[in-house]
Order: structure tokens, then C-alpha cells, then sequence
């Protein structure tokens, strides 16, 4: 609502927007103004920001293979006191992981090139009524 109130505000001004949609003006300023001044802005929203650049900052430091366990210890160490749990929120906000030991999985790769096998019981996908067909494939 408020990007809304930002693009037409120039036009109909902001109380007229806001009395048709269901905010208040002194929201949107309220709001207005935490975009303004970092300052304003809840204490979690400012203590996850610092931890973001401390935890960016730590993972580009370990050749970008921490994943959260190795980076929250790494905070500990620095004496920053964080639950695991946030570190791994923020990681995955950030889009940060961690390298993973081991090959990776793959499962069935297919080809639509090679020909499906013939259907030899004639199968019939459809029912006349609920629960007439049951259909198994074991294959």
C-alpha cells in the first residue's frame, strides 16, 4: 500500500488515498519516516542487519564454504550471542550455503529420445464411478 500511496500521492494527496484504502495517515507517515531515518526502524530489523554484514563478512573470509554451524561458532568466538536458528534465517535470506562433503545425488535422469515400453496390461486411467478403478504400477 504505501509504494501505491508513494506513486499517486502527487496527484490526490495522502489523506484522500488513505481515507478510501483501510490505513491510516499517520501509518503511512509512521512508515514513511522508518524508510527515512535507519534509526527508527525496530530493534530486530537493525540487529539483523549488523549480524547480515557480520555473517556476509565471515563467509566470505572462509573461502565462501561455512555453512551455518561453522558461522554461528564463528560468531560465538567473536562474542556475538545469536541463536542458530537466526544464523541460518539470515543465511537463507542472504542466499549464502555452505559446501556440502560427498558427491551429490542424482536420481533418474530421463531420455525422451528412447522409446516408453508398451503398455501390455491396457490400462485404463479412467473410472465410471469413485473407487471402480485401482490402479497399481510396481515398476
Amino acid at each position: 500500500m504505501n509504494a501505491f500511496i508513494d506513486t499517486h500521492r502527487g496527484v490526490d494527496g495522502v489523506e484522500p488515498i488513505c481515507k478510501v484504502l483501510p490505513i491510516a495517515p499517520s501509518t503511512y507517515y509512521w512508515h514513511a519516516a522508518r524508510r527515512v531515518d535507519p534509526r527508527r526502524r525496530p530493534t530486530r530489523t537493525q540487529r539483523d542487519e549488523r549480524l547480515c554484514e557480520s555473517i556476509q563478512r565471515i563467509w566470505e573470509e572462509n573461502f565462501q564454504v561455512y555453512g551455518a554451524r561453522k558461522v554461528w561458532w564463528q560468531l560465538r568466538r567473536a562474542g556475538i550471542i545469536v541463536a542458530r536458528c537466526a544464523v541460518e534465517q539470515l543465511m537463507r535470506r542472504l542466499g549464502l550455503k555452505g559446501v556440502r562433503r560427498g558427491r551429490s545425488i542424482k536420481t533418474t535422469l530421463s531420455n525422451r529420445n528412447v522409446p516408453s515400453p508398451l503398455d501390455r496390461v491396457h490400462r485404463q486411467f479412467t473410472a465410471d464411478r469413485p473407487d471402480a478403478l485401482w490402479v497399481a504400477d510396481f515398476t
